[in-house]
């Protein structure tokens, strides 16, 4: 053990020297001075505005500012770093990955290049950095183009048009995570922290990446690498940055929690994130550890949370895609070298603020990938009589958006030569915010017409269809795996699957795992078969089924270890690609999609529960 601290404490000091930054002025000056920390998370290449967002959900929908934009968050980043000019800016992972069509399609080039002009300077690593592998989130950081087949891609390395340098430049931030090794070499893949200098001391920022991440990626993408207990890699580093004279450290955490109340404030801290993995994590963290910047959940709050030492120390996190900026104010103490105070504030980045200018830079790169991707983006691929949010709508957990995928699944997939499918099953993460809308978007498309960049922003991943051989009792097992803490599913997660047409079953949280699941049916046509019956049991657990989900819950992902037992698989298309030819189905002059009246539905919901109030997603399944 002391060996492994050794070498993580070379590698630790030789990155941190690498990706450390001076600022402001050195000097011996005994007064305490204040450095300003502007923090966010989650961006996922929203280049564009996400829309409105209020600052508490008591604020009615119609009086909710418009909100974030790469050239705004520029411009409420300047207009902060102009108050004090000791000042750092950070983020707390998810950059990149599950982008909207105007990054994704470019390799989330656009998503590096805006963060660039940002200002971004240290970033931890989040899970969906690891969507295309250690080696494509090496490239984004070093740059340079993405090649394909031998050559350059088509839709890499765009900078001759939307004013970029060629070749790609790569981050001008840091992404950093100490909690990350190569299984070959023992290290960290990227530096573990950084440092940055004013009057004369060095602040750390820290940066660490959820250890669940294996569980929730694609296991392409996190090949050769082992992931840390995040908290124990924190503080087995406290020695080695005291070693090098810092005293004032901040921890980039990707990974956070959700205030308990229904009207949460930005601003607050409801129920002071009780049972979440970030509250989990700063309760072990050293007391040298002063705030930490979070992610992950997508959520905003402001917190004061205890450390191991029972001291409460700052815990912030910005919501998502550029909505919110936290504006953190930290004391120095020069004598101590210690931050003494952590004052944050989470501010809305609004659009309509007289005083604040988009800034005219960053609004030009994205106009130019805007420019490249609005012909494919706005082409309308069919469409729908209703809005499909991603939300869960009901106790049951049942969500249109993906029950729409699911059957566009099954159809890509049912025919002989593709599979055969019977069934199609859909994991609610890969379902991304806001699902499909009915009202017309800004590209004038018209209400109820679906566009390809509204599908492609609703099923981001690039995920290929996988069909495989599954028993009646696998079907079982995997439908139990779905709920926290059981057949080795997360403790802290329920993940409940969205099926296809003529697929139901009714769960209950009052029971023990491994009998929450009954009544498990599958029709086709007028006849309906039963997998599970009310009691539970299976009838004929030997019978087989082909199923279709996307790759990576077929590798496991998820938590559903289950469909690793799967045989005889078969890939196929990908993911958007079958959402995409689905929708040509309902396509004018054809009727469009109308949810819920699937004729394989028979007219009942294809999730079920006994009891309950409201979809639960974490831990407490008899919500």
């Amino acid at each position: 053990m002391r060996t492994k601290t050794r070498a993580l404490a070379a590698v630790a000091a030789t990155a941190a020297v690498a990706a450390s930054l001076i600022g402001g002025c050195s000097g011996s000056d005994s007064a305490p001075f204040t450095v300003k920390m502007i923090g966010f998370n989650d961006y996922h290449g929203n280049l564009e505005s996400p829309g409105t967002f209020g600052a508490s959900t008591a604020v009615p929908a119609a009086d909710r500012p418009p909100v974030g934009g790469a050239e705004f968050m520029a411009a409420h980043v300047a207009k902060l770093k102009a108050q004090n000019p000791l000042n750092v800016v950070v983020g707390a992972g998810d950059s990149i990955g599950a982008s909207p069509l105007i990054s994704a399609l470019f390799h989330d080039e656009p998503a590096v290049e805006t963060l660039n002009r940002i200002g971004l300077e240290f970033n931890s690593v989040g899970n969906h950095e690891f969507d295309k592998g250690s080696a494509e989130l090496q490239r984004l950081q070093n740059g340079g183009c993405k090649t394909t087949g031998g050559g350059t891609d088509p839709n890499s390395c765009k900078g001759a048009t939307v004013g970029t340098p060629v070749p790609f430049e790569g981050a001008k931030f840091k992404w950093l995570s100490a909690n990350v090794l190569s299984t070959a070499t023992g290290k960290p893949l990227l530096a573990p922290y950084g440092t940055k200098e004013f009057n004369g001391v060095k602040v750390a920022f820290i940066g660490m990446t959820l250890k669940a991440t294996p569980t929730i990626v694609t296991p392409t993408g996190v090949a050769g690498l082992e992931f840390k207990d995040e908290a124990d890699t924190v503080n087995a580093l406290v020695p080695e940055l005291r070693a090098l004279g810092i005293e004032a450290i901040v921890v980039l955490v990707h990974e956070g929690g959700f205030q308990s109340g229904t009207l949460s404030d930005i601003n607050g801290c409801d129920g002071a994130l009780a049972g979440s993995a970030i509250a989990a994590i700063v309760k072990r963290l050293d007391n040298a550890v002063d705030a930490v910047v979070s992610g992950h959940t997508h959520a905003a709050y402001n917190c004061k949370l205890p450390n191991a030492a029972g001291r409460n120390i700052a815990v912030t996190s910005a919501s998502s895609f550029g909505r919110v900026l936290s504006d953190i104010d930290m004391t120095i103490d020069p004598g101590t070298r210690d931050i003494t105070a952590v004052t944050a504030t989470n501010r809305l980045v609004v659009r309509n603020d007289a005083t604040v200018t988009a800034n005219a830079a960053v609004a030009a790169v994205v106009n130019g990938y805007k420019g490249l991707v609005s012909p494919i983006a706005n082409s309308v691929i069919g469409s729908i009589t209703a809005d499909l949010p991603n939300t869960r709508v009901d106790a049951a957990c049942n969500m249109p958006a993906g029950n729409l995928i699911a059957d566009a699944m099954l159809a890509a997939t049912a025919p002989a030569t593709f599979g055969q499918a019977q069934i199609a099953l859909m994991n609610g993460g890969g379902v991304r915010n806001p699902g499909l809308t009915f009202a017309s978007s800004a590209a004038g498309e018209g209400n109820g017409n679906v566009t390809y960049g509204e599908a492609f922003t609703t099923q981001p991943f690039g995920n290929s269809l996988v069909t495989m051989t599954l028993t009646a009792q696998n079907i079982k097992d995997v439908l139990e795996e779905q709920f926290a803490a059981c057949k080795g599913q997360s403790a802290t997660a329920t993940r409940v699957m969205l099926p296809s047409a003529g697929f139901k079953y009714t769960w209950d949280g009052a029971q023990a795992c491994n009998a929450r699941v009954s009544n498990v049916t599958l029709r086709s046509g007028s006849t309906v078969e039963t997998l599970v019956d009310a009691s539970g049991a299976v009838p004929n657990p030997t019978k087989t089924y082909r199923v279709t989900m996307n790759n990576f819950m077929a590798d496991g992902g998820d938590g559903y270890s289950t469909f690793l037992k799967g045989t005889s698989r078969l890939g196929g298309a990908q993911d958007i690609d079958a959402l995409v030819a689905y929708m040509a189905l309902f396509k004018a002059p054809a009727a469009p999609y109308a949810p819920n009246v699937h004729p394989s539905d028979a007219g009942t919901a294809r999730i079920n529960r006994t009891g309950g109030t409201a979809c639960p997603t974490g831990a407490n399944i008899n919500s």
